[in-house]
């Protein structure tokens, strides 16, 4: 078991070789990604903190050994409270994204869904998907969620396409294994992970077989290329050193150009009418953490703009309150319907438990839809500043540094280092280098938004409501 940031990094370091960056290739140590290497660092340095260990380290159910939460597969409600509480306050810490969520969603996801084939067609998927898990576990591992294929025309089916590697294949099958051709993207964490775990995207058709295939693979397999984003998420400091700055995210463009499969780490391979349930069920869970990160976010937006009025002086402006009693309420309203849907979970035939998709849905919808209008709250407290600010070498410039600090004095009894510092931080989340992905992120991630319609609309029981309101006012059909 990994314990810290540094045997996480050595782990990297012991990698071969794939991830290409600005068209280089690249360590997985590189400085570009090194500051998302750090964040996710940290969920295994906190193990050891006593207010932590609850939250992130939990019993495996197959050996009964103490591992990291993030390699756990729910077995309990107290199992879903505990990653929930850890996620809003892990965002807390670190001022965003965990970036370790995703492969234990789609964990989650074939724990379930390899025992239900199994009953179904008498294979041993769920075997091997445990003896995998196992050696997940036992390695501590990080994983993506490899589930967003490239999908070409948007139109067709996978079967449809021109090019038939526009979702994910198996090309070829041996005594040995499978060998599979396509790519998944944006994969967030991928270019910092020892894993992938790979599922279907969509429901498949009878004549979709190659495209029905989950597996894993290790993260430097031969024949897997990485193509990363940078991990750095905020403008570097050179002069105002701030804990948020430290840390980033990182995602790749994965392409696996013929890769090999071994037969024990290939956990669905031709079954069509699972491909749907792995896929289903994978955006189920990483919508549900959503509903934990999230209100997260919306908690940081309201401690910015709090702190813009309070050190403008317009803390007490009603237009002020209104925006911060809005936000609350969008971040407690997602939190709440994410504690519902853990509440309201049920135990699937394999004893992993599966939230509410109800609940979790509506959790997910809100989130996405209030994105922008929570970032525009911002914006429009901070002013211009908050995009314009100038470089941190100007205020220390002795020239215009005086003058930079004389005007941009609020509250007379608000030092300017404050007020400089709480721009710098408002400038990064408007405007810093990935602004526009946590805004995007936050509206697809874990599917877009007319998915969780479609999700509420199935799932919303509106038959059922037309016949209350019926009865209600006596039509008799």
């Amino acid at each position: 078991m990994i314990t810290t940031y540094e045997e996480y990094l050595e782990s990297l370091r012991r990698m071969q070789p794939n991830v290409y960056l600005k068209g280089e290739k690249i360590g997985r140590d590189h400085p570009a990604i090194l500051p998302a290497i750090k964040k996710i660092g940290l969920t295994y340095e906190l193990t050891k903190d006593p207010h932590w260990q609850d939250m992130l380290t939990a019993k495996s159910h197959l050996t009964g050994e103490k591992i990291n939460r993030y390699c756990h597969i729910y077995q309990s409600v107290d199992d879903m409270m505990a990653i929930h509480r850890c996620t809003r306050e892990f965002t807390w810490l670190s001022g965003g994204c965990i970036q370790r969520c995703g492969g234990r969603d789609t964990l989650n996801a074939l724990s379930v869904t390899t025992y239900n084939v199994d009953q179904d067609r008498g294979t041993d998927y769920h075997k091997r998907f445990n003896a995998y898990l196992e050696y997940f576990q036992k390695n501590d591992c990080v994983a993506p969620i490899g589930i967003t294929d490239v999908k070409g025309q948007r139109n067709l089916r996978p079967h449809e396409q021109a090019d038939p590697d526009m979702y994910l294949r198996v090309v070829k099958k041996t005594k040995d294994g499978i060998i599979v051709r396509g790519a998944k993207n944006p994969i967030g964490s991928a270019p910092i992970a020892h894993e992938l775990v790979i599922a279907p995207t969509r429901a498949l058709t009878k004549e979709e077989g190659d495209w029905a295939v989950a597996f894993a693979v290790p993260a430097d397999a031969k024949g897997v290329i990485h193509v990363a984003k940078s991990g750095i998420a905020w403008w570097p400091r050179q002069h105002l050193k701030a804990p948020y700055a430290e840390y980033g995210r990182t995602e790749s463009f994965i392409i696996f150009d013929d890769v090999f499969v071994p037969w024990e780490r290939v956990f669905l391979c031709g079954e069509t009418e699972w491909g749907s349930e792995v896929g289903r069920l994978t955006a189920l869970y990483h919508r549900w953490l959503y509903s934990a990160c999230k209100p997260a976010t919306s908690d940081l937006l309201v401690g910015a703009i709090a702190l813009l009025a309070e050190y403008s002086g317009i803390d007490k402006a009603s237009h002020i309150r209104e925006k911060i009693a809005d936000l609350i309420a969008i971040g407690e309203l997602i939190y709440g319907a994410g504690i519902a849907a853990a509440y309201q979970s049920s135990k699937s035939p394999s004893g992993t438990m599966i939230p509410n998709e109800v609940f979790t849905n509506v959790a997910r919808h809100h989130a996405g839809v209030n994105t922008y209008h929570e970032f525009e709250m911002l914006a429009d407290v901070a002013g211009a500043l908050g995009i314009t600010l100038p470089y941190e070498q100007d205020f220390v410039n002795e020239t215009t540094g005086p003058l930079l600090k004389k005007y941009i004095m609020r509250r007379p009894d608000v030092p300017v280092e404050k007020i400089h510092r709480l721009f710098r931080y408002v400038q990064d989340l408007l405007g810093g280098p990935q602004s526009s992905v946590a805004l995007v992120g936050g509206i697809h991630g874990g599917g877009s938004p007319i998915m969780e319609k479609i999700a509420l609309l199935r799932l919303g029981q509106i038959d059922k409501k037309k016949g209350i309101v019926k009865r209600l006012a006596g039509i008799e059909d």
